[in-house]
């Protein structure tokens, strides 16, 4: 880890000022951060601590939306009443991912920046695009099991690991972001940015720019909400596969119904293709399954991820089923 300087902000305003030089990051649970910086990954020469800042909160809108201040532990997030009564899939994405201890440190926004697991991103002596760029990509040829399927490019073909992330997507969340050129909202299918030739850049967030603030959209009455997760084992593990489910049925058809996806793209995966292909259609298995197949139409494997195919459709069919029972 290389040396830097610390400091701690009370306001917005000022951490903004505060990391208006290059090289600055904001930290909070910093439970990706510090590790990326004792791996001489990331090597900022300066951190500004936002602990202080007022974005601890979660609190519903006169509007019915329900605004998730950036610094808001993962746990009492998951535990929130109306994030459990009204976003369950949230709950369930925030609850399979990491361990009780993380959760309790890890932050809204922090999870929403939370960088890939893939091991030549990790290891500063491979060639890595997304961390030296122009360096080539390691994964293409090497250890490319959990990597993405969707998405990837010629130089790029790293996973978002996050399971909040998918949950959101399918949730259709706003990021509220502030920097010293004011304030603006970005979609979430917006927010991250597929590698192309640029993998570098995992989002639209310029320098010296904080997440604020995450914005749900007010609750879909009568929606049914599944998260399912597949992975190599039952806890502490990353997706191979997942799927965030919004569905709701009407007269045995679906009247309304969103799919993201998760462990198969470089970024979290909304497929616009299932949704088509489910709405306004009878709840049955034959339908789930050509949803599925239309998700994974694209699907680009490379030579030790083939499987993740086939276990995304599967994934995709169960997710259904039990969003629809």
């Amino acid at each position: 880890m290389e040396t830097f300087t610390y400091t701690k902000a009370t306001g917005v305003q000022q951490a903004i000022q505060a990391a208006g030089q290059s090289q600055t990051r904001f930290i909070a649970g910093g439970t990706t951060l510090l590790d990326l910086m004792k791996l001489n990954v990331e090597r900022p020469s300066q951190l500004v601590d936002i602990n202080r800042l007022p974005l601890d909160q979660v609190e519903k809108l006169p509007d019915g939306r329900l605004r998730i201040g950036a610094t808001v532990r993962n746990s009492d997030l998951a535990h929130h009443p109306s994030v459990e009564s009204d976003y369950s899939v949230l709950s369930q994405a925030l609850l399979s991912g990491a361990s009780a201890q993380l959760r309790n440190m890890a932050t809204t926004g922090g999870n929403l920046l939370q960088r890939t697991r893939c091991m030549y991103f990790r290891n500063d002596a491979m060639a890595c695009n997304k961390r030296t760029p122009g360096s080539g990509c390691s994964a293409i040829e090497g250890d490319n099991r959990t990597l993405a399927i969707l998405g990837a490019s010629k130089d790029c073909i790293a996973t978002n690991p996050s399971d909040m992330n998918v949950a959101l997507t399918a949730l259709e969340a706003t990021i509220h972001i502030q920097g010293a050129k004011g304030e603006r909202e970005v979609p979430i299918g917006d927010f991250f940015l597929v590698p192309g030739n640029t993998p570098q850049r995992e989002n639209v967030l310029e320098p010296g720019e904080l997440i604020t603030f995450v914005t749900l959209p007010a609750p879909k009455a009568g929606s049914k909400q599944i998260y399912l997760k597949l992975r190599d084992r039952a806890s502490y593990e990353f997706a191979l596969s997942s799927a965030a489910i919004v569905a709701v049925v009407s007269n045995g058809k679906l009247e309304f119904v969103r799919v993201a996806l998760g462990g198969l793209g470089t970024k979290p995966w909304r497929s616009l293709e299932a949704e088509r292909a489910l709405h306004g259609k009878t709840r049955d298995g034959r339908v789930f399954r050509q949803a599925a197949e239309a998700a994974l139409h694209g699907a680009q494997p490379q030579s030790e991820n083939g499987f993740k195919v086939q276990l995304a459709k599967r994934c995709i069919t169960h997710a259904l089923t039990l969003a629809t029972a």
